[in-house]
């Protein structure tokens, strides 16, 4: 009679550990996936506002594409609306990618897949914005200049002597500075899943 109910007590005490275990598991979960959207978050937002910003600046250029004269601001005016279109929507799809990621409907492996595709297509886009913005700083300063004062700088040769180098130094070190900070907040939540092998 007491081996049979120590035997019962044993399987009792072992489904109590076995809940106890998937509650844990459970909440280890659900505080990676909280941590994770947060490190991601500090991405999204700023870049958010950035596309924002991009598609007022579109509206702005397409709304006055009349004032710009010739084929060259057209084709420049062109070239920066789109820009502020195509990028900034191209960089959020990817962000939002990273973000969709659902710990705990997925397994580790699938986790980590997802996210390295994400991520791979959210550093070959700033990529590929960090060389479009040196063409973006030559083409968008004659948008500016004849939207603001009437003025074409294709005609005028002192403000490039100055522009473009000041504009080309602060865009390598400002677009340095950006990815280096997105890479290291994408590195971190790549090992936030790593944390969780438990396959």
């Amino acid at each position: 009679m007491e081996l049979d109910e120590l035997r019962n007590e044993w399987q009792q005490m072992s489904i109590e550990l076995d809940k106890q275990k998937i509650l844990t598991d459970k909440l280890i979960i659900d505080m990676t996936q909280e941590k994770y959207n947060n490190k991601l978050k500090s991405i999204s937002i700023p870049e958010t506002i950035g596309t924002l910003v991009c598609f007022a600046a579109a509206i702005y250029i397409f709304a006055n594409f009349d004032t710009l004269d010739t084929w060259y601001l057209q084709v420049s005016g062109l070239f920066t609306a789109l820009f502020c279109i195509v990028l900034p929507m191209l960089s959020l799809r990817s962000i939002f990618g990273m973000q969709k990621i659902n710990i705990s409907t997925n397994n580790y492996k699938q986790s980590l897949e997802k996210f390295a595709k994400s991520k791979k297509q959210f550093v070959w886009i700033q990529k590929v914005s960090f060389y479009l913005s040196f063409i973006l700083v030559i083409v968008s300063l004659p948008v500016s200049a004849k939207f603001m004062n009437g003025k074409d700088l294709f005609l005028e040769s002192k403000v490039w002597l100055w522009y473009v180098p000041f504009g080309f130094a602060f865009l390598y070190f400002f677009s340095k500075w950006v990815f280096k900070h997105y890479k290291r907040t994408t590195d971190s939540a790549e090992d936030l899943l790593k944390e969780l092998d438990i396959s």
